[in-house]
């Protein structure tokens, strides 16, 4: 545990910055971490409502158990619960919101930093024992996390090392049906049908993959003055959960899902990609 708490220290000190998140997410309360459930969730003791348990929001951790019978642990679930207790048990962090501050389950949705303002998701992030998650309702700062997910993938840190958690294909998601995936290729064709936008990635939609953007979506796309059909003939990576419909398909519910990936130098279009977040390898 030691080691993981003395690599923090060291990717906090060096590799790619992140822009300061704080001024887009607002502050809330302050507690002591007492117990740390998995890589992404963890209970705190607040002085005046008691235990609270708060996932970490924007981040997917290798899954345990937790009393779900069957369920398969993905790899290095224990060393991320393991890296998240060296960063914050028995430690005190405040918590920030960008979006619904409680899920369904009880639990506080927050960013949790560290006094000296060390970023709690940043650390996951960079290590390699977690992924950038995000939601329609809590989506805030999701580009500076993209930034530290892909220089821990580039170095091949944590779970960037294993196959269980690579970039897919198109091509290859039809074996990966019901699991969270990210998927990097090269939208062939873009189309508007019935209120929904379809980015198809192969040219038999009856069968190859497909990121199909529903009405709610295109309207969150709009606000942000965004066009999703000038992706045709972009390079993306989308992630999200693998359904079966005609081929396989992920249904974006929001922006932040797709990241568009340029060449090196090229010039950004602001007719085409304005607004959208922007990768360059």
């Amino acid at each position: 545990m030691r080691a993981f708490a003395l690599l923090f220290v060291l990717l906090a000190a060096g590799g790619p910055a992140a822009a300061d998140p704080l001024a887009a997410l607002r502050q809330g309360e302050s507690a002591s971490v007492i117990e740390v459930v998995d890589g992404d969730t963890v209970v705190l003791n607040r002085a005046i409502n008691g235990a609270m348990q708060v996932r970490l929001v924007g981040l997917q951790a290798p899954k345990l158990p937790l009393g779900r019978k069957n369920f398969p642990v993905w790899p290095l679930a224990e060393a991320s619960k393991n890296a998240l207790e060296s960063l914050v048990l028995d430690r005190k962090v405040t918590l920030y919101f960008g979006g619904n501050e409680m899920d369904r389950h009880g639990r506080l949705l927050a960013h949790l930093f560290l006094d000296g303002g060390r970023w709690v998701q940043c650390g996951m992030l960079r290590m390699g024992m977690a992924r950038v998650y995000t939601f329609a309702d809590n989506r805030a700062v999701a580009e500076d996390m993209y930034e530290i997910e892909r220089a821990a993938r580039s170095a091949h840190r944590g779970i960037w090392g294993l196959r269980f958690y690579a970039l897919r294909t198109p091509d290859q998601t039809a074996g990966h049906i019901g699991t969270f995936q990210i998927v990097e290729g090269r939208v062939l064709a873009a189309a508007k049908v019935k209120g929904r936008v379809y980015l198809n990635f192969g040219e038999d939609w009856r069968t190859d993959f497909t990121v199909t953007l529903p009405a709610a979506t295109l309207r969150m796309f709009g606000d942000l003055g965004r066009d999703p059909l000038a992706l045709e003939g972009r390079r993306i990576r989308v992630r999200g959960w693998l359904k079966k419909r005609n081929g396989s398909m992920i249904q974006a519910s929001h922006p932040e899902q797709i990241e568009v990936i340029e060449p090196k130098h090229a010039a950004v279009l602001p007719n085409a990609t304005a607004g959208f977040i922007i990768k360059r390898p």
